[in-house]
């Protein structure tokens, strides 16, 4: 039986998601739960939507795992209470939903959404939502940061704002990124795409801070695109200021066929 999570966790303490030797990390925290309660050998292929780095949170993360069919008739009923009984309390499992088969959490996505949080006032963000809120000592201008975002959307090569991977593009389709204040004075950046490479939305936000304080013009971001290499101009922003918040998929009949594309495209 597949099955499809949707979770939350505070970044703060995870050594990102993947499971990493002698690191406390997402993955490794939910599949120790699984363990617990499916048996080691029958919770398998764990696969997630973005693979956040160390510091990255999540409110709509997106996994799949295969459980074997008597043990999901066993725990069907039970999974989701028992889950959050074992899982600490910085990482959270808010629904567990059955799938076909053909869903794949990572390629049946169309999208990927993100915010970042950030600071401008004197005294830095509120004690509460320090975990997910970067402090900026510069005044920031939301209308040259959004004048700036304007060139970097659509379908490009962002290699000057990607950590490059051997035989993996660099290759995005940036569907909105857009800037705002909300009534506490924090600024907030929204950012979608099909999909990201690593560090390219905190490289894009780091650029466009840089804009949005007046240091850089609102045209420079976009000149980088011309580039092959990653940027050493680009500073990259700090992960605790990122937050995924929503991953999208097709209608179910579909999983299939977006998978394969997407498959098609990362090679």
């Amino acid at each position: 039986m597949r099955l499809r999570l949707d979770v939350s966790y505070d970044g703060a303490d995870f050594s990102g998601w993947a499971v990493q030797p002698g690191r406390r990390t997402v993955a490794g925290v939910l599949l120790e739960a699984l363990g617990r309660l499916a048996g080691v050998d029958t919770a398998f292929g764990l696969t997630v939507a973005g693979r956040t780095d160390a510091g990255v949170h999540a409110s709509g993360q997106v996994c799949h795992v295969d459980l074997a069919d008597d043990v999901w008739t066993t725990l069907e009923a039970s999974l989701l209470r028992r889950l959050a009984a074992l899982m600490p309390p910085d990482a959270r499992v808010k629904s567990i939903t059955p799938v076909p088969s053909t869903f794949d959490a990572r390629f049946s996505a169309t999208y990927r959404r993100y915010e970042y949080r950030v600071a401008d006032t004197v005294w830095g963000p509120e004690p509460l939502r320090r975990h997910d809120t970067i402090h900026w000592v510069r005044p920031l201008d939301v209308d040259r940061l959004s004048a700036a975002s304007y060139g970097l959307t659509g379908e490009h090569d962002y290699a000057a704002y990607c950590k490059r991977k051997e035989h993996a593009t660099t290759v995005r389709a940036i569907t909105s990124l857009d800037w705002r204040r909300d009534p506490d004075g924090v600024v907030v950046a929204t950012v979608q795409a099909d999909a990201f490479c690593q560090s390219m939305v905190r490289s894009l936000v780091g650029a466009l801070l840089a804009v949005g304080d007046g240091r850089r013009d609102p045209g420079w971001p976009s000149t980088l695109l011309t580039l092959s290499e990653r940027s050493s101009a680009v500073t990259v922003a700090p992960a605790h200021g990122l937050t995924l918040i929503a991953v999208g998929y097709p209608d179910e009949s579909d999983y299939a066929v977006r998978a394969e594309a997407t498959r098609r495209l990362r090679a």
